[in-house]
């Protein structure tokens, strides 16, 4: 490849998308201008499949969302003014529902280039008439469940078998800790290949721009596909209503790192599914009701999972050093995910998980800062609001088993006297509440066990 120069890129093709039935392979294909061609591969387990029709035609609707929503990872390397498709055309919905995802997926990444992205990425819209609505294609009523390896997606999977719901859970990648947790979960399991263009990396060596992008959307953008593919009716994840809440910085208003696991990327990407893939493939989150620390108080009811999950994201990094033990207990996961779930287990339980007690430690004062949004603003992170973790520490501060501890402490006499104290009980937080996309007869079966 020759020397690459982000300045000198003006365009970026989606050059063209195909699925082999007999594979089970998807080819995503990319470029920067006349320069090489870069391709992704998507596999999707259970070849061959047999795909005719209406659910060929649903499946090649798919393949292009995913081929648009995928380049995210390629276009931002330049981040050029011109965009083309090469092969297909698309309408003004589908323009509008992939920009919104750049635009608000790439803006923890915008904030960090200092960059401006607002009306940069634009489709060109190649057919002038809406297409008709997606046709109903019978297909099987069967859950797709992503699963991270943390909390939340465990939560998901433990209410949805509680709920009389099949399902088979499933996850994108080679993460040998996602293998074992979904193993540990003893239901089918269905692990989606993905292998991002190598040039992309050879690209960043050379100094591309590089920086966090809407991995939530790829990911469902794939297991839309891979249901179709399966003929299964439901793509289910497990993103808490929390999730909508961004990093509020002064100067620039609101940044969400977690944009993509949020409330409005869901309703739309959920709403263009049903309305221009297929009319009966429901694509939701289980979680969107609850808050943080109401999925926390989910989870602490079952010690089953104790030992197989972690909500540290260093183990999923792509390069780069990963924790010897399941958390690196220094990261804004570990922060969070250990105080979210101190109200709600046992201190010998929490620090048996984590292997120490975070909360212990004065050297982490500055990340409990963050996230308590104490003269910091929250972390780019999957996080919950500095509510939450507000509330959280004080009730810690409240209890005898955690309030010597030396970052209690500091909160009882630092930060707390700064806060009114209606703001800091946990219960309104632990109501369920708020927008979703759940089927309804579902959710009249799940709410009366979530608010127990």
């Amino acid at each position: 490849m020759t020397a690459f120069d982000k300045n000198q890129v003006s365009r970026f093709r989606f050059v063209r998308c195909d699925f082999a039935a007999d594979t089970g392979v998807a080819q995503l294909v990319y470029a920067f201008d006349d320069g090489p061609e870069m391709t992704e591969t998507v596999t999707v387990p259970g070849a061959p499949f047999v795909l005719e029709g209406e659910r060929a035609a649903a499946v090649q609707r798919a393949l292009q969302l995913l081929h648009l929503i995928a380049g995210v990872s390629y276009y931002k390397a330049a981040v050029p003014e011109q965009v083309s498709i090469d092969s297909y055309a698309i309408d003004a919905d589908t323009a509008a529902l992939v920009e919104t995802v750049y635009l608000n997926g790439l803006g923890e990444f915008a904030y960090r280039n200092g960059l401006n992205l607002r009306g940069r990425f634009k489709l060109p819209v190649g057919d002038a008439q809406a297409r008709e609505a997606a046709p109903s294609l019978g297909l099987s009523h069967h859950a797709l469940v992503a699963i991270g390896g943390g909390k939340d997606s465990l939560v998901s999977i433990e209410a949805l078998r509680n709920a009389g719901v099949a399902e088979t859970v499933t996850w994108i990648g080679g993460s040998q800790l996602i293998r074992a947790c979904a193993e540990r979960t003893g239901l089918p399991t269905l692990n989606i290949g993905r292998t991002l263009a190598p040039e992309l990396f050879e690209l960043n060596r050379q100094g591309a721009w590089n920086g966090h992008i809407p991995v939530t959307a790829v990911n469902s953008a794939i297991m839309v596909l891979a249901a179709l593919v399966q003929g299964m009716d439901q793509v289910v994840f497990s993103n808490e209503r929390s999730a909508s809440y961004g990093s509020q910085i002064a100067g620039t208003g609101e940044v969400n790192h977690q944009w993509s696991k949020g409330w409005a990327f869901e309703q739309a990407f959920g709403e263009y599914v049903q309305q221009h893939v297929a009319a009966d493939l429901h694509y939701y989150s289980l979680l969107r009701p609850l808050s943080e620390l109401a999925v926390a108080r989910q989870f602490a009811k079952t010690d089953f999972y104790d030992a197989h999950f972690s909500s540290c994201n260093r183990n999923f990094h792509i390069l780069g050093e990963r924790p010897v033990n399941r958390w690196c207990g220094v990261c804004p996961k570990c922060h969070f995910v250990f105080l979210a779930l101190a109200p709600f287990m046992p201190k010998t339980r929490l620090v048996r998980i984590f292997g120490r007690n975070l909360l212990d430690d004065a050297d982490q004062a500055g990340g409990y800062d963050a996230l308590l949004e104490f003269e910091d603003h929250k972390p780019f992170e999957c996080v919950g609001e500095g509510k939450e973790s507000r509330a959280a520490m004080a009730t810690l501060a409240a209890r005898p088993d955690w309030k010597e501890d030396v970052l209690v402490k500091r909160f009882a006499q630092v930060i707390q006297p700064t806060l009114a104290a209606d703001e800091l009980q946990v219960e309104p937080l632990l109501v369920i509440d708020g927008e979703h996309r759940i089927p309804a007869a579902l959710w009249e079966r799940l709410r009366a066990n979530f608010a127990a």
